[in-house]
């Protein structure tokens, strides 16, 4: 069987026909890499902008957020792992083409909602809908937002951040080491913050974790490397509280989390404590 490299992300998955790549969410089929998610959404519901969390991007409205499943990363620690590391058949999705999702989204402007919000999972292994999606909010006049862990090549993003107006990043620690441990790669997403900083507006979350990327010289420099982007670029310093396959830490203590946005500030205008 011919296989196919799949190019959105850097894993580079070579996919045999009929099969699908780490993420479980794109597939080869009929000799093309093809989102066996698109539409398929798990969770959708109208939210805070703050809860992306966006602390400087339309504070105080509502956003239609919309999820589907699977994810190019394997965090341990996932928040929302009963989705991001669920395939096609093992989860109850409904089927929600881009119209009727700017359909929904437009009849709850009247609640405050000022437009999508592609999220709980990962939203970009699903591309194409993201960008069917977001091409069509703009036409409408919707704010179209992006939660991602922002380990994504640039050439596919850079059709698609023309029409994003905001995104939250994930910045999971800030040493090759972390990232090897979630199958992720950080010089990608630093690139990848790098970029969508020319396009959008961006804050960035970094979840603190125990005896993992909790130490004063991590947080240094991943506030050294934001402040050389853009010193206003906020970033949020989360509390992490045991889940998934991480049971066996503790949550971080609300005294760390203070003491770290401390240190951030000597480089960033703009810090936020997150879940204390």
């Amino acid at each position: 069987m011919s296989k196919i490299t799949c190019n959105i992300c850097p894993h580079h998955c070579n996919i045999e026909e009929n099969n699908k790549g780490l993420c479980r969410a794109r597939s080869n089929v009929n000799g093309q890499i093809v989102a066996i998610n698109y539409g398929l959404v798990t969770s959708i519901s109208l939210d805070a902008i703050e809860k992306k969390p966006l602390k400087r991007f339309y504070s105080g409205s509502k956003i239609l957020s919309v999820g589907s499943f699977g994810c190019n990363l394997k965090c341990s620690f996932c928040q929302n792992y009963e989705i991001s590391m669920s395939k096609k058949d093992d989860i109850k999705t409904q089927y929600i083409t881009p119209e009727n999702l700017i359909n929904i989204a437009n009849d709850l402007v009247k609640e405050g909602n000022i437009g999508i919000a592609y999220t709980y999972n990962e939203p970009l292994i699903g591309y194409e809908y993201v960008m069917d999606c977001a091409v069509l909010a703009k036409k409408s006049n919707l704010k179209n937002v992006v939660v991602t862990n922002g380990c994504f090549l640039e050439e596919p993003m850079k059709k698609l951040l023309p029409y994003i107006d905001a995104l939250n990043i994930d910045l999971k620690g800030f040493t090759e080491e972390f990232y090897r441990k979630i199958g992720g790669d950080l010089e990608t997403v630093k690139n990848f913050i790098k970029l969508a900083s020319k396009y959008c507006h961006i804050e960035v979350t970094t979840l603190v974790i125990p005896d993992e990327n909790d130490s004063i010289e991590e947080i240094q420099n991943i506030s050294s490397f934001l402040s050389s982007i853009d010193k206003n670029m906020p970033l949020h310093i989360s509390r992490f509280f045991p889940t998934y396959q991480m049971m066996d830490k503790s949550p971080t203590q609300v005294e760390d989390i203070y003491n770290l946005s401390k240190v951030a500030r000597t480089y960033l205008t703009y810090v936020y404590e997150g879940n204390v």
